[in-house]
C-alpha cells in the first residue's frame, strides 16, 4: 500500500444531494471527465462537515488544523478510470488549508468563517465565503436520528456517499486524488432548515427536494496526487 501523504479527521458531515438535469450539469464539468449517473440521473452535492487533526505525514495530531469546510461537488468518471468527484467549490476556515490545496492541487478552495453549535442531537452549521462583499454562505440546522450503518452497494445511497477519489483539470493536464476511509456510518437526519448559496455561485440551481444522509465522522488517509486519472 502506497504510504499517504497525510491524514484529515472528519467529523460531523451533513449530505445534501439534489438530482439534476446532465445536459446543464455538462457545461460546467471538465470534457476530460464524463459525468457518472445513477438510473440516468445525474447528481450535486452539498458536504458541510468539520476538519480535525489536519497534517501532513510524519506531524503528530495534536498539531493538525482544526476548520470548518462545505464542498459543492458532482459524480463524474473519466475515460478508462475510477469513479470520484469534480468539486466546484470547497471553502474552508483554515487560510493555510486554502492556499496549500489551492498551490499544491489547483483546486478551487475559498477561505470562509464559520462556527458550528451543537446540542444534543441538534447541529446548527454556518459557513461564509470571505471577500469584499458578502460571500455566499451555508447554513445548516438538523438533527441526526437513528443510526443506520454503511451503505449498501448498488444502492444510490452507496452511490453518493462512497467516492474515495477527487479529479481536477490543471490546465492540459486531468490529475486525480485517492483517499482510504472505512465506509460512512451513516445515520438518518431530519432537515430542519438548509439556507444555501454556493450551490448558486457555482451556477448549479436545484429544484426538487434533497436527499439527506449524516454521518459521524471517518479517519482519512489521503494519498500523494498523482498526474492522470487512476484505473
Amino acid at each position: 500500500m502506497t504510504v499517504p501523504a497525510g491524514y484529515q479527521n472528519w467529523r460531523d458531515l451533513l449530505f445534501v444531494h439534489w438530482p439534476v438535469v446532465a445536459s446543464e450539469l455538462r457545461r460546467l464539468v471538465p470534457r476530460t471527465l464524463e459525468l457518472d449517473t445513477y438510473d440516468g440521473a445525474a447528481y450535486v452535492s452539498l458536504v458541510p462537515f468539520r476538519v480535525e487533526a489536519a497534517r501532513p505525514l510524519g506531524a503528530p495530531s495534536r498539531v493538525g488544523l482544526q476548520f470548518l469546510e462545505t464542498n459543492v461537488r458532482t459524480y463524474v468518471r473519466p475515460s478508462g478510470g475510477q469513479p470520484g468527484v469534480y468539486f466546484f467549490s470547497l471553502d474552508a476556515g483554515s487560510l493555510l488549508a486554502v492556499l496549500g490545496a489551492r498551490v499544491s492541487l489547483g483546486l478551487p478552495y475559498f477561505w470562509a468563517w464559520g462556527r458550528q453549535h451543537k446540542s444534543g442531537q441538534r447541529i446548527q452549521y454556518l459557513l461564509r465565503r470571505r471577500g469584499r462583499r458578502r460571500g455566499p454562505w451555508c447554513h445548516a440546522d438538523y438533527e441526526v436520528r437513528e443510526f443506520l450503518g454503511p451503505a449498501t452497494p448498488g444502492t444510490l445511497d452507496h452511490f453518493l456517499v462512497e467516492r474515495y477519489i477527487l479529479y481536477v483539470q490543471r490546465g492540459d493536464r486531468l490529475w486525480s486524488v485517492r483517499v482510504r476511509h472505512q465506509p460512512y456510518p451513516l445515520c438518518a437526519v431530519k432537515l430542519v432548515q438548509l439556507d444555501d448559496r454556493l450551490l448558486n455561485a457555482a451556477g448549479l440551481i436545484p429544484s426538487s427536494r434533497p436527499l439527506v444522509h449524516f454521518a459521524a465522522g471517518v479517519d482519512v488517509a489521503i494519498q500523494a496526487p498523482r498526474i492522470g486519472v487512476i484505473g
